[in-house]
């Protein structure tokens, strides 16, 4: 019984003895690493100036952050940002903050009113534009939450001229359902800037796929008359995208009962954009008129008739007289007073002013005074000629006459042209002698020059090939 007793007081000491022990061999040692946000909050203070402000933050971009640690340390940052004065520390700092927010696994919508609140006081431009990209950055990490993009896209819009660009250039990225509508209000924004932003970012939606409005088309017309070359540029390049969209569609004309196609309207103010003041402008629209192929037979061929008028009679041009003289064999003695004078009366209720814009425009483009308007008219007249054989037929003393220009390029250039249009083109004699007497000239045709005395036929042969 003793023995008995002895043993069960063994095993239960034997058991409290065990229990701590076991308890030890069960714990192990755990080592944590500090907080990303506590090591940063610990360098900043160490900080004495700006350019160790600075240092620490380039370090610390240089290190991932785990995305439990992104929030905390997103938090130190907004911190110091309001304590520094250092513009390019909070500029920095702001770039760290879209970085961070495109963290895998990190939703910034919990940031959302701090990164709008930076805002509210900061002068920077810069720091500014940096923070709109963090806004753009955060709203492109939120897809499902359209309303919160909306918000920042409207927030950054109320800043300066140059924030309200920057937003609109990125606000094609947002995805916002009235994208077009919030974009087409700046149309009328005072600043140009804005303006040739906003447009702009219309032309990015459609290059990405999305269908412009036709409503737009008034508002596109209206700037081509802008006081800014920039804005007028961007105009012509928008209502070539809608008159591609919307060619068939029908237009009123202002202060008129009459309507018109969308594509025909559209070339004739583009038309009207070759007399532009800015040769660069002029240079454009040209280069625009040549892909506009689905313009009405009577509009393009209105672009080489400049239509002289005085007293509402309309005089010949100087072509239509060197040709006359030409079939009937005389030539102007000299001897006749006004001998070009008007033969055709005009009735001032049957003047058709719809198409003014169009009318002269590649007479115009290929007189500017600019050689480089004059090789875009050359280039334009050849891509319509390609496509119209009657085209092609009444531009064809304007391209020869640009043999004569004073520049080597759009003598060159009018050379490759007539090459490109011959299927549709039958030189008149008069004409081939135009064209052979520059040919003639080595240094333009890059051939040596004919022997003294050679036919005309005999050139004509001899310089086939460039055609």
């Amino acid at each position: 019984m003793a023995a008995h007793l002895k043993k069960r007081v063994y095993e239960e000491f034997s058991k409290v003895v065990q229990i701590p022990h076991e308890e030890a061999q069960a714990k192990k040692l755990r080592l944590s690493k500090p907080s990303k946000s506590a090591a940063l909050h610990v360098d900043l203070c160490k900080a004495t100036n700006s350019t160790d402000a600075l240092q620490y933050l380039l370090q610390f971009a240089r290190k991932p952050v785990e995305v439990e640690s992104v929030e905390g340390v997103i938090r130190i940052l907004l911190e110091h940002y309001y304590k520094e004065t250092d513009n390019s520390v909070r500029l920095k700092i702001a770039s760290l903050l879209g970085l961070l927010s495109k963290t895998n696994g990190f939703s910034p919508d919990c940031i959302v009113d701090d990164a709008i609140n930076t805002l509210g006081n900061e002068k920077s431009h810069q720091v500014l534009a940096q923070l709109l990209d963090t806004l753009l950055v955060i709203g492109s990490q939120l897809p499902e939450s359209p309303a919160v993009r909306l918000r920042l896209i409207e927030v950054a819009c109320k800043c300066g001229s140059g924030i309200r660009s920057e937003c609109l250039q990125r606000l094609t990225s947002g995805g916002a359902r009235d994208v077009q509508s919030i974009i087409s209000n700046y149309f009328a924004d005072q600043d140009p800037r804005v303006r040739t932003a906003a447009i702009k970012a219309m032309l990015q939606l459609h290059d990405r796929g999305m269908k412009i409005h036709q409503i737009i088309y008034d508002q596109a017309c209206r700037l081509l008359s802008d006081d800014y070359e920039q804005v007028r540029s961007a105009a012509v390049q928008m209502v070539w995208v809608l008159s591609q969209l919307y060619p068939e569609s029908i237009v009123p004309i202002p202060s008129s009962n009459e309507e018109i196609r969308l594509v025909d309207d559209a070339f004739g103010k583009i038309s009207h954009m070759v007399s532009d003041g800015s040769w660069m402008v002029r240079v454009q629209a040209a280069k625009t008129l040549g892909s506009m192929l689905q313009v009405s037979s009577h509009f393009l061929e209105q672009t080489l008739d400049k239509k002289l008028m005085s007293d509402l009679r309309r005089k010949r041009t100087a072509h239509e007289r060197a040709k006359e003289l030409f079939v009937s064999g005389e030539f102007s003695s000299g001897r006749k007073w006004a001998d070009d004078a008007p033969k055709e009366k005009l009735d001032s209720n049957t003047v058709n002013l719809i198409a003014s814009g169009a009318c002269g425009a590649f007479v115009h483009g290929l007189e500017d005074e600019m050689f480089e308007v004059r090789i875009a008219a050359v280039e334009a007249l050849c891509q319509l000629a390609r496509s119209s054989p009657s085209f092609a037929e009444k531009c064809l003393d304007f391209l020869v006459d640009m043999f004569n220009d004073e520049i080597e390029e759009v003598r060159l250039q009018s050379i490759h042209v007539l090459r490109e249009i011959s299927t549709h083109i039958t030189l008149r004699e008069d004409q081939l002698d135009t064209v052979l007497a520059v040919l003639e000239v080595s240094e333009v045709s890059g051939l040596p020059p004919p022997r003294a005395g050679v036919a005309a036929g005999s050139r004509a042969a001899q310089h086939t090939s460039v055609f």
